[in-house]
């Protein structure tokens, strides 16, 4: 069965960090380029970062350029995104999904929320 499991979000002050997770399984995370998005309330979705599949080149949107790290592990076939230095506008439903050459594989979203 294939799943796409997030976890790690959660309540956070400004300033503060989450490392949110996705975890597959039935599929090999290595083969397939990874993103990250988000949607806010009231907002459309929007990408937040991506990592390829070949040579795990990296993509940030401006928002959270040198804030935000995007890193895969195969060995536990898990992406992560580490997220540094938040601000309220981060606050946001966070979104990986898996990009395959075939089939594509979205987690079930994880809840952001930066506040004081």
């Amino acid at each position: 069965q294939v799943q796409f499991v997030e976890s790690g979000g959660g309540l956070v002050q400004p300033g503060g960090s989450l490392r949110l997770s996705c975890a597959a399984s039935g599929f090999t995370l290595d083969d397939y380029a990874i993103g990250w998005f988000r949607q806010a309330p009231g907002k459309g979705r929007e990408g937040v970062s991506c990592i390829s599949s070949s040579d795990d080149t990296t993509y940030y949107a401006d928002s959270v350029k040198g804030r935000f790290t995007i890193s895969r592990d195969n060995a536990k076939n898990t992406v992560y995104l580490q997220m540094n230095s938040l601000k309220p506008e981060d606050t946001a439903v966070y979104f990986c999904k898996a990009y395959g050459n075939v089939l594509s594989y979205w987690g079930q979203g994880t809840q952001v929320t930066v506040s004081s």
